[in-house]
């Protein structure tokens, strides 16, 4: 019997991920918190929090970036990406619902902040942002939708609340992108002094800002490479600058809440905390901007497609240290996630990625792909571009209405 597709390692891989994570649910829905993970009263917010929601809300940032640039700033030449940063966020949320509520207690009572929400709650306010950016995510994106279908008119009474839905969206981005920092304001006394601060509410903002450019700088390389869609490098270029711009704040930003706070010893304690704290520096901070700095890396794909992976690199090790490794020392256990926990987070991200090759193959998420040919000469030629065009005025096109 001939199989209707092809066995490769990468779709065996995907199975054996998807099969781990639905067991791992069955018994986390069957027997309870307790039967699948390592969570305590000492540890209530472990991996699936830290992973699939306060990791996940960040890594979507590119949806509200792009699509603010574009409708907000009249930055046309970002058009490209749209759809697929739109995607890309589209996916992420609706994914960290469902880790929120394959984690919480009590999952059917999902509803209820919207029902009998404390107005005075941080947690209230990222649920209620979470939600109605959710459904703004959807409505932008179906246009996607109703052009695959030929659905004209729906397309066009989208089309024209557009702009107020970006802007409504990019309003509820910076409240809860920011607002997720604020959760971790509330414990001074169990937050390690290297991740604690008064400004988390501004570094989880402008730290999801730069990771949003990476992703869409690591999706469309990806992209690229399995669907032969077009790299607009002119476009990345620009992605480039701007994460280089939101990392070097971060960082000035980081320099001047150390001093203020006056916590520079604690970079040199021999413990844990400090070893994780500089690997999150360097590959979120220091290297890719060091390497931003420096032109031909800034003009090169490869060298972009590089400083994203460092980004997105750093940027999960800080929101992970947030979230687990600088509360562990104060909560007197040591907490290791469960097999189960980490089935069902990679399961999550296999997910998001199978769902994304979907739309991309039936959507008109990208514009016409390469041919073969097309494409390895692309890529023979896209490492650097020629210094004579650092002057002229790049010339973007549209690969879809």
């Amino acid at each position: 019997m001939r199989l209707p597709f092809k066995i490769t390692f990468w779709r065996v891989l995907f199975a054996v991920i998807t099969l781990a994570g639905a067991y791992a649910v069955y018994v986390r829905f069957a027997y309870g918190l307790g039967a699948a993970t390592n969570l305590s009263d000492q540890f209530p917010w472990g991996l699936w929090v830290g992973f699939d929601v306060v990791t996940g809300v960040g890594l979507a940032a590119g949806g509200f970036t792009i699509a603010g640039a574009v409708y907000v700033l009249h930055l046309k030449q970002f058009y490209p990406v749209l759809r697929p940063a739109i995607l890309t966020a589209f996916l992420g949320y609706v994914l960290v619902i469902v880790g929120l509520l394959i984690d919480i207690g009590h999952p059917l009572r999902i509803y209820h902040p919207m029902l009998m929400g404390n107005f005075q709650s941080v947690m209230f306010e990222v649920a209620m942002c979470v939600t109605f950016y959710t459904s703004v995510l959807a409505l932008e994106f179906s246009t996607v939708i109703f052009e695959r279908f030929g659905w004209k008119k729906p397309k066009k009474w989208v089309g024209k609340v557009i702009v107020p839905l970006v802007i409504i969206g990019v309003i509820l981005s910076f409240l809860h992108q920011s607002s997720l920092g604020s959760l971790y304001l509330i414990m001074p006394s169990k937050l390690y002094p290297l991740w604690y601060s008064p400004l988390l509410p501004a570094f989880f903002l402008i730290s999801a800002i730069s990771t949003g450019c990476a992703m869409v700088i690591f999706e469309s390389h990806l992209s690229f490479r399995a669907f032969g869609h077009r790299l607009e490098k002119n476009i990345l270029q620009h992605l480039g600058r701007v994460m280089l711009l939101g990392m070097v704040l971060y960082l000035v930003l980081k320099v001047q809440d150390f001093t203020t706070r006056g916590v520079w010893d604690l970079m040199v304690l021999p413990r844990m905390e400090t070893y994780v704290f500089w690997l999150e520096m360097l590959l979120g901070s220091i290297i890719p901007i060091t390497l931003l700095s420096i032109k031909k890396v800034r003009l090169s794909t490869k060298g972009l497609y590089l400083c994203s992976i460092l980004t997105i690199s750093g940027f999960l090790f800080n929101r992970m240290n947030v979230s687990i490794t600088g509360i562990t020392a104060s909560s007197g256990v040591n907490y290791v996630p469960s097999w189960m926990e980490i089935a069902v987070s990679l399961s999550i991200v296999a997910m998001v990625i199978f769902l994304f090759a979907l739309a991309v193959r039936y959507f008109p998420v990208f514009g016409k792909p390469l041919s073969e040919s097309q494409s390895k000469k692309m890529l023979d030629r896209q490492p650097v571009i020629a210094k004579k065009q650092d002057n002229v005025k790049p010339k973007f096109r549209h690969t879809y209405n």
